[in-house]
């Protein structure tokens, strides 16, 4: 197992990170990370602008490395790859990372990796908990992403389904904007939605209940703006009320996807989206009432961070998986190439 530095840059999180695969716990494993947030540069505008988010990569990567090598009490020299995420992403910023990437690694001679930001999400859990053995079935829920997919080693994964519009992530920060939270919106939509009835205000379910595998969440989105518009339900009513539906979806969604999978070893939730304590709560019982365990990571590892970087390139060093220095940068990138397109935009596929 070998020691990788990692870099994180697909989004407005710009992150670095030295991992020790032959750590046999998470704080063994992550040696050192550091990670430097936009959230200021954004909240102005609601959201992420892409030219904002990479010129702030730019100013502040390259010092940030020197900075986390520092903080690990090791040198470029002593790592066995760099790992760069490649994409999916804001490509501006993923070029910003995955250059960084290829100059250190022409610079110390080592191997490069360019890691799919998905499949960082998807090793995460492995990460944190070294007893989690492939296959197992994983939720992942993002800004820009709501899958479902078959982990069954690494580089095989099987899409089950995937969101037909909008992320669920984005689903929450369009409902923060809506209700004036600013940004980032979910995690202020989830601390709304404690002091609000979920029951209160009557919202859809889109899909719920379908032979369909897929989601969607542009009603939801609707539905919430009418319901504000309408100026008769209090904000954390309306907070409280999305939440559940969210919830409900992606429930119902990974039921069906337990019920047509293969044998899996865990129900595995991972990506920004599954910080939130009433999500992981609802997927708890669905897993216990499936037999299975439910693993997510720890709230440091749901949202962008290199350590998981790093980590998919531990486990891509492991298995002799490098990459040459003219590797592209990819604003799509999907996990499972060979799957089926989805009606409607698909884009998130």
């Amino acid at each position: 197992m070998a020691i990788i530095l990692g870099i994180e840059s697909s989004c407005d999180e710009t992150a670095v990170a030295v991992i020790d695969g032959r750590g046999a716990t998470l704080d063994r494993r992550i040696v050192a990370q550091r990670i430097a947030s936009q959230d200021a540069a954004h909240r102005p505008y609601g959201g992420v602008v892409p030219e904002i988010a990479a010129r702030a990569h730019v100013e502040v990567l390259a010092p940030m490395v020197a900075a986390t090598l520092d903080d690990a009490g090791i040198a470029l020299a002593d790592c066995d790859a760099i790992a760069a995420t490649a994409g999916p992403g804001l490509i501006g910023g993923v070029m910003v990372g995955l250059v960084t990437g290829k100059a250190l690694a022409m610079a110390a001679g080592k191997p490069l990796i360019a890691v799919n930001h998905l499949e960082g999400h998807a090793l995460s859990p492995r990460l944190a908990d070294p007893a989690l053995e492939y296959p197992y079935l994983l939720l992942l829920v993002s800004g820009g992403h709501c899958q479902l997919l078959e982990v069954r080693g690494l580089g095989h994964y099987r899409r089950l389904a995937t969101t037909i519009d909008d992320a669920l992530g984005e689903a929450f920060d369009k409902t923060a904007k809506i209700l004036g939270l600013g940004y980032p919106g979910g995690p202020a939509v989830e601390a709304l939605a404690r002091s609000g009835d979920p029951r209160a205000v009557p919202l859809p379910r889109p899909l719920l209940g379908s032979d369909e595998p897929h989601f969607s969440f542009a009603g939801l989105k609707s539905a919430v703006l009418r319901a504000h518009q309408a100026g008769c339900h209090a904000p954390a009513d309306i907070a409280a009320s999305f939440q559940a539906a969210a919830i409900d979806c992606l429930v119902d969604r990974t039921r069906r996807a337990l019920a047509v999978c293969g044998p899996v070893n865990a129900l595995v939730i991972a990506g920004g989206v599954a910080a939130n304590v009433a999500l992981r709560g609802a997927l708890e019982l669905l897993a216990q009432s499936a037999g299975l365990p439910l693993v997510a990571p720890p709230r440091q590892l749901c949202t962008d961070n290199a350590a998981m970087i790093g980590w998919a390139g531990v486990e891509r060093f492991a298995a002799g998986l490098t990459d040459p220095l003219d590797s592209a940068a990819r604003p799509r990138w999907p996990l499972d190439a060979a799957a089926e397109p989805v009606r409607g935009a698909g884009v998130k596929a």
